[in-house]
């Protein structure tokens, strides 16, 4: 199912409920397809981490916590 952006804004309750349901969403601006929105699953097969977003970190051992990680990133630097 494809809707633009102002439709998501006039009714964002229904269309989530949609996506709970299984309906993937994309949504569009100016007609290009910009996001899609999909229902939230847990409980995946293989022992697969829950949040899809970290998959980059998952095979990396030497660097411990994500977390702490990111946040020596952002911390910047001194002189």
């Amino acid at each position: 199912m494809e809707i633009t952006a102002k439709e998501l804004r006039g009714k964002p309750g229904q269309i989530i409920e949609q996506a709970t349901r299984g309906t993937e969403i994309i949504i569009t601006i100016h007609g290009k397809k910009t996001a899609r929105l999909i229902p939230y699953r847990t409980g995946r097969a293989n022992n697969e981490i829950e949040d899809e977003l970290f998959g980059l970190w998952k095979d990396t051992d030497n660097m411990g916590s994500v977390d702490d990680y990111v946040r020596s990133l952002r911390k910047g630097r001194t002189f």
